[in-house]
């Protein structure tokens, strides 16, 4: 494990019978090389007036002082921008730049923060989301434990706007202990949970630069693509112990876009890196979920064409149970 910039003390305990390392910052503030140092906090923020308090909250509630907050106002009609404006005069926090631009959508707004960033590494909190305290700890000593790796991410947990939290379920976890590196990320990512969410993701600037930043004009998907793009780059360095929430909402997902412009970069990158473990099954689910929220708006055609698209890279006939039972289901309801 390289030297870490900073002097860390490493404490050692265990919780729930279960041994985590936690890393604690001697260094003061005052002490650090911003320019080399800092943390670009990007938060894309799109009419979430109501919710972005609570989100700035849980950035000052971090110890990890050494970053800077640079919030995209995606062309808001609800006055979010000047919420963000109060609170960062009435409260301690780190400087907080606000810019605004006409709505491209969040795509374009968190490239638009990279842009704009400072910091060696970017990492992104979005409006609606929000972090548990100790959670830049929890990144920067990632990258200080693991310098060859370009993305750094922490588990989550998902909280439901009836309070519930569960708990985000890894499989084909490849290391043990509190932190490790995930060298199989897309065996991961096709049979368990998403192990990356973007509200707990931290990564160097230059690999995002290298890698495209994050697609524009994409509805749904975009970070899945880009962290995608970054997998078969790099391997991610990883801290099992949930430090980000994601707050899920009840809502029905919007309609799937016409044209999949996230399948056919996924099957470019996967003409491109067929070597790589799991990609072919990662492939395959998008398309299963894509032909699941075809058919919870009953566009059928396009659910046919999805489960077509997943048979092919994943044959399994599980997959199309699914619309099977849809299909029949609607032909009893005209009965």
């Amino acid at each position: 494990m390289a030297r870490c910039p900073f002097r860390f003390s490493i404490i050692s305990f265990f919780k729930n019978s279960r041994k985590i390392t936690k890393f604690v910052c001697n260094e003061t503030p005052s002490k650090i090389n911003f320019t080399l140092l800092m943390i670009s906090v990007i938060i894309p923020l799109y009419n979430k007036g109501t919710l972005v308090e609570r989100a700035l909250g849980s950035i000052a509630m971090q110890n990890f002082r050494d970053c800077e907050v640079i919030v995209v106002d995606d062309g808001s009609t609800d006055g979010c921008a000047d919420v963000v404006r109060r609170y960062a005069a009435t409260h301690q926090i780190a400087p907080i730049h606000i810019v605004r631009q006409e709505n491209a959508g969040v795509g374009a707004a968190r490239n638009r923060g990279i842009g704009l960033a400072q910091g060696e590494y970017v990492t992104f909190l979005d409006a609606d989301d929000e972090w548990k305290p100790g959670h830049l700890d929890a990144l920067y000593g990632l990258a200080c434990g693991y310098p060859k790796c370009s993305v750094f991410a922490t588990n989550y947990e998902n909280r439901m706007p009836d309070g519930r939290i569960t708990p985000n379920h890894l499989r084909h976890l490849p290391f043990d202990g509190a932190t490790g590196v995930i060298d199989n990320y897309f065996v991961m990512a096709a049979e368990s949970n998403p192990p990356l969410w973007t509200s707990a993701v931290m990564v160097r600037r230059n690999a995002l630069l290298e890698a495209g930043c994050f697609p524009v004009g994409i509805k749904s998907g975009e970070d899945l693509l880009t962290w995608a793009r970054l997998a078969s780059r790099s391997d991610i360095a990883y801290a099992t112990e949930p430090s980000a929430v994601y707050h899920r909402g009840f809502s029905n997902p919007r309609p799937p876009e016409r044209n999949d412009e996230v399948g056919r970069q996924l099957e470019l990158l996967y003409r491109e890196n067929k070597s790589v473990a799991g990609l072919r099954q990662y492939l395959a689910l998008w398309y299963n979920m894509r032909m699941s929220r075809c058919l919870a708006h009953r566009m059928y055609g396009r659910a046919w064409k999805a489960l077509c698209r997943s048979m092919r890279y994943r044959p399994t006939i599980r997959i199309a149970k699914p619309l099977v039972k849809f299909i029949l289901f609607g032909l009893r309801s005209k009965q």
